[in-house]
């Protein structure tokens, strides 16, 4: 078991980020909304996510200067098309972002201390924090990248 250890802060260097900003936006656009197919029916229920339906969203993730638009559809989450109109828009910083998934940040922490914004629809933002807030991040990495256990000698 790899051991609890906290995410350090820390920024991408403004070369990398000049290069990742230039880059196409959709392929991490669609490995995201595939990311987020695959923990429906998992993760979460169909039914938890039936709000989010016909819902624009933009990941951005500012010292990268990646913004990712996916939209949420009957059939599953795609990848948005242009013109880009989200319903939500979530920012910050890749160690921020990280540190959200880990749970060593509460967001609203993040929010208040200016390094999360949330623009766009505030209750579909409600709906979508209460969502991540339920899920059990440690059990999904594990049922997703198994650990082993402490090895056991030959008999």
């Amino acid at each position: 078991m790899i051991p609890d250890m906290r995410t350090p802060r820390f920024t991408i260097p403004s070369p990398v980020a000049r290069i990742v900003a230039r880059l196409p936006a959709a392929p991490p656009a669609f490995v995201l909304a595939r990311a987020l197919d695959f923990g429906v029916g998992r993760v979460v229920s169909r039914e938890q996510v039936a709000p989010l339906q016909g819902k624009r969203f933009a990941l951005v993730v500012r010292d990268l200067g990646l913004a990712m638009h996916v939209e949420s559809t009957p059939a599953g989450f795609r990848v948005a098309r242009a013109p880009y109109a989200p319903d939500l828009t979530v920012a910050a910083t890749l160690s921020d972002f990280i540190a959200l998934a880990r749970r060593e940040e509460d967001p609203d922490t993040l929010f208040f201390a200016r390094r999360l914004a949330v623009e766009g629809d505030t209750e579909l933002g409600l709906v979508l924090k209460n969502l991540l807030d339920g899920i059990d991040w440690r059990t999904v990495l594990e049922r997703i990248v198994p650990f082993p256990g402490p090895r056991r000698p030959a008999a």
